[in-house]
């Protein structure tokens, strides 16, 4: 496929069929992700793939709001049909060992230095590269978040480090529906000249 189409089609899936995803199909997005930029090459990423159904079953588990908590009914209705998760993950200290290196200098550590937190922006770039490679794939993902509360769950179900903080998680499969959903059907992409200023604002 040709790389703007690739752009083109990429949008965020939310409904998957049950068909397997193939498992060379999974090893290429992950070796594309870890072609991603990252800061000082700290490379701070590190992924844990669900492949499973008892273990993308424990993901949902480990990640779903209490009852009482954020109601999010049919959006999740439709993502645990996702055959494949990948958990993005990021060290921030991976980041500021890096940069105490003798060719960075910064040997305080102090994090105050980091104009913004550059482990999140790069595994952040790492999910984008697996959201093209899926469309390449033909297949279809969404990128979203973990909420705050969910993180102690998801370190003791999947025996996460400390050291590792959640970015966010790809869902992953084969599209179970081709009309847009979510924000798209609400909202009109913004045209270039609102959000491109050339030269100055």
């Amino acid at each position: 496929m040709e790389f703007q189409d690739v752009v083109r089609r990429r949008r965020m899936v939310r409904r998957f069929t049950d068909e397997p995803v193939a498992p060379e199909a999974v090893e290429r997005l992950l070796r594309n992700a870890v072609r991603a930029p990252s800061a000082g090459f700290a490379q701070g990423w590190a992924f844990v793939v669900l492949t499973e159904p008892d273990d993308v079953a424990r993901f949902w588990e480990a990640s779903t709001p209490p009852p009482g908590g954020r109601q999010m009914g049919t959006w999740l209705d439709g993502m645990r049909t996702a055959p494949v998760i990948v958990l993005v993950l990021t060290s921030k200290d991976a980041y500021l060992r890096r940069y105490a290196e003798d060719d960075k200098g910064w040997a305080d550590r102090d994090e105050n230095r980091w104009a913004v937190p550059y482990w999140h922006v790069d595994a952040g770039m790492a999910s984008l590269l697996m959201l093209q490679t899926a469309v390449d794939e033909g297949l279809g993902a969404c990128f979203f978040g973990v909420q705050p509360g969910e993180v102690p769950r998801l370190r003791e179900a999947f025996g996460i480090p400390d050291e590792f903080a959640p970015t966010g998680v790809v869902a992953l499969g084969h599209p179970g529906d081709d009309r847009p959903s979510g924000s798209p059907r609400r909202r009109p992409r913004k045209p270039l000249d609102d959000v491109v200023h050339r030269g100055r604002w």
